[in-house]
């Protein structure tokens, strides 16, 4: 699958490209930026992080957990104390909210490191349509297309004034 690299000198002719090429349904780009624009990110993120279902993932199990645990002890090691019901849920709210917090902290660290493919490279090593100018001063747009979409990808580039277009390797 080939992939495009255009060169930008601004973030709003990057910002209407992103746009084009979403709504023709070019999902797969990877945008470098100097500087963090929220137009930029806006364009190019649609749908909300799936970390936040790591999140969930965690805190849930943490609450079972955390309400089996002490269920489990309780009724395994029975100490009666003044006729009180042996799985009492009040007290074990407390444990159960503890190992919510520590379970989706730890599932959120994981999701994380998942979905934002961590680490990166080897040994900080980019792919090969990074250059060190996207760190300095100008914005670069790469788009994965297949074959036969290259030179429409190509011409929507060079119509929003795209200083430099090039095919990156695979």
């Amino acid at each position: 699958m080939p992939s495009i690299l255009g060169i930008y000198d601004q973030p709003d002719p990057l910002v209407d490209v992103i746009k084009r090429l979403k709504n023709r349904g070019f999902d797969n780009l990877e945008v470098y930026s100097p500087a963090p624009f929220a137009e930029i990110d806006d364009a190019v993120i649609e749908k909300p992080s799936g970390v936040r279902i790591w999140t969930l993932i965690g805190g849930l199990v943490g609450a079972f957990t955390g309400f089996f645990i002490t269920i489990w002890m309780s009724n395994d090691w029975p100490i009666m104390i003044g006729g009180k019901p042996m799985s009492s849920i009040p007290p074990y709210v407390i444990i159960s909210f503890e190992l919510t917090v520590l379970f989706g902290g730890l599932m959120t660290l994981f999701g994380f490191l998942k979905v934002g493919k961590l680490p990166y490279g080897k040994f900080g090593v980019h792919d090969k349509a990074y250059s060190s100018r996207f760190s300095s001063e100008e914005f670069g747009l790469v788009v994965d297309c297949e074959d036969r979409d290259v030179a429409e990808v190509d011409a929507l580039l060079r119509a929003h004034a795209a200083k430099e277009v090039s095919l990156v390797e695979a």
